[in-house]
């Protein structure tokens, strides 16, 4: 199976999907960190995948949502954004809704 059907499949698989550096107990990016203290912040539950440990993910990801940076979220198989993005809408109260539909 190829990167891009791997992630495909997760994304299909997982209602919320966030590929991150580290884990979400051992974040190893501040930004990966930033995401998943708002996702828990959230009560959401949510699928990772560690892009450090897997470097066909790590840089399929970027060619699969066409977006160059890590963390990268994924809500209901859509392509939501990175950290700065996820902050803004957290911070507008629309990531909160955005995840009470799953």
């Amino acid at each position: 199976m190829s990167a891009q059907e791997r992630i495909k499949e997760q994304i299909e698989l997982n209602p919320v999907m966030l590929y991150m550096k580290g884990t979400p107990q051992f974040p190893q990016c501040g930004f990966s960190g930033r995401t998943v203290q708002i996702l828990q912040a959230c009560g959401a539950k949510f699928a990772s995948v560690d892009v450090l440990s897997d470097p066909e993910i790590r840089e399929g990801i970027k060619v699969f949502s066409n977006w160059p940076t890590i963390p990268q979220l994924y809500i209901n198989g859509e392509f939501i954004g990175g950290c700065d993005i996820v902050t803004d809408l957290f911070e507008k109260g629309e990531l909160q809704k955005m995840l009470g539909s799953v």
